[in-house]
């Protein structure tokens, strides 16, 4: 009984704490999913596509033509265990990045840290909005310029989880999504930041978690429709990037100014 009680208070305990941790980053948490939620369609839609085509061809393949049927189709281009892999790689990430920033808070005294990483991640969608308006950033790969290295890295991340591609359902799906959460990406290098700049690791899981929810339905949609359908979702959100994307940045360095004052 006693044993019980507690488990019970520690639950209790923890929820409480997510419930305040949501509260105080909820600026935050909505910055990042838009962010996701763009960022997808302009940039991670193009990168990703092959992946995600990929799998559903080698899922429908599975399926014999007697057994195919439309709920199927949709299930097998939904590709829930990828999109649960790679959240769970975002929310690792996010986790070790609120725990070191949180540390090194703590151990040097330097609250300031917070707002520099908020800056960071401003810059970065600050500098993809400004690319979207035609503005070029030369020698600064972070901002989509140099797809080379990006191209390269893919590829070898391809071959590392070629295994796993064979058959991508239930666990295989899972750790393909999980590795490929691993691909670098200027957009999650800037998520990435704001995550770190909440100071507590739960927070900083939360954060990406609200990422990672925004760049699933940009890949669905290249999923159940293909690549060059898919490219009708891209054309409608990459309209009102550069506006969402602004205001993102505006929006984080508000947090950051808020934490200077």
């Amino acid at each position: 009984m006693e044993q019980e009680l507690l488990l019970m208070t520690m639950l209790q305990a923890g929820l409480t704490h997510c419930t305040v941790v949501v509260e105080e980053n909820g600026s935050l948490l909505v910055t990042l999913f838009i962010a996701g939620l763009v960022g997808s369609a302009t940039h991670c839609m193009s990168m990703c596509a092959p992946f995600v085509l990929s799998q559903v061809t080698a899922r429908l393949e599975t399926i014999s033509l007697d057994k195919m049927s439309e709920f199927r189709r949709l299930t097998g281009a939904a590709l829930v265990p990828y999109h649960l892999g790679r959240m769970t790689t975002y929310i690792f990430l996010g986790f070790a990045v609120g725990m070191l920033a949180q540390g090194a808070i703590e151990f040097s005294g330097m609250k300031w840290i917070s707002a520099g990483l908020l800056l960071f991640a401003a810059i970065f969608f600050l500098g993809y909005a400004l690319k979207r308006l035609g503005v070029s950033f030369p020698n600064m790969p972070f901002f989509g310029q140099d797809k080379a290295q990006e191209g390269i890295l893919s590829r070898t991340l391809g071959k590392v989880l070629k295994p796993f591609f064979a058959r991508p359902t239930g666990l295989n799906g899972y750790f393909l999504g999980v590795g490929l959460g691993f691909l670098p990406c200027g957009l999650l290098y800037g998520a990435l930041a704001a995550a770190g700049a909440s100071a507590d690791f739960v927070a900083g899981g939360f954060a990406m978690a609200a990422f990672a929810l925004g760049t699933i339905p940009a890949l669905m949609a290249v999923g159940f429709a293909g690549h060059l359908a898919g490219q009708k979702w891209r054309t409608v959100v990459t309209d009102l990037a550069p506006i969402l994307l602004i205001l993102n940045a505006g929006v984080l360095g508000y947090l950051a100014w808020t934490l200077l004052k």
